[in-house]
């Protein structure tokens, strides 16, 4: 039984050799495409369940290929990126994308990245979602930590929901700013990063040295399972 369809998008014959191999001997179902275009037109005539996507291709941008997708589409999306491709990395999870692994990765971090981001577009059941010893009950708006019960502000308890509603995905501070305060407000950065000092405040056993919420230089930030 097949683990889901993955489109692969990449102009380089050597990688798109390695990813169809090793997809595939993960029990993948995998389609590919060496350009923007043909990977619109492939996720179009076959609905993939998850897209491992290059950011540099030949006609249009890999941030352009995630923009149009996510006009019609929910599927995950990896983004492969290069070292000093960190703008277009942020623009294209700005642009909707779930996740990314850069140039050169192990297929392990791959497959793992692959794995956690379809599991998240899975429905959800239940009210309530656990994250190691963090559970939060969304009807009743409590939190506990390792079966102590923390007290949250409004803004506090929403950005915690974002967070483990998208465990293991890396969100953005634009992202984040738009999905917690809304698309018009505009608030700098440097606000959002005193709300998580705070929430890491309540949530981790020591904030200086935080297991759950963890900071991604340059991009946002990134709620974990602690090992």
């Amino acid at each position: 039984m097949s683990e889901g369809l993955i489109l692969v998008v990449d102009d380089e014959p050597q990688i798109l050799r390695a990813l169809t191999t090793n997809l595939r001997g993960a029990g993948y179902d995998v389609e590919r495409a060496a350009t923007g275009e043909e990977a619109l037109a492939a996720a179009a005539a076959r609905p993939p369940d998850a897209v491992v996507l290059d950011l540099v291709l030949p006609d249009i941008s890999g941030v352009e290929v995630c923009r149009e997708l996510r006009t019609w589409s929910e599927t995950p999306i990896l983004i492969l990126s290069a070292v000093g491709e960190e703008e277009q990395k942020v623009s294209a999870l700005d642009a909707g994308a779930d996740d990314y692994v850069t140039k050169p990765f192990g297929m392990g971090e791959l497959l793992a990245r692959l794995r956690a981001a379809m599991r998240r577009a899975a429905p959800a059941g239940g009210e309530s979602i656990a994250v190691g010893g963090l559970l939060v009950d969304f009807d009743r708006h409590e939190v506990t930590v390792d079966g102590r019960a923390i007290a949250l502000t409004r803004i506090e308890f929403d950005l915690l929901s974002l967070f483990v509603r998208n465990e293991g995905k890396l969100l953005t501070h634009r992202a984040i700013l738009r999905e917690v305060w809304g698309p018009a407000y505009q608030i700098e950065s440097h606000y959002l990063h005193v709300y998580v000092s705070r929430l890491r405040g309540k949530v981790e056993t020591d904030p200086r040295s935080p297991r759950y919420l963890i900071t991604e230089p340059g991009a946002g930030y990134r709620l974990v399972r602690p090992e």
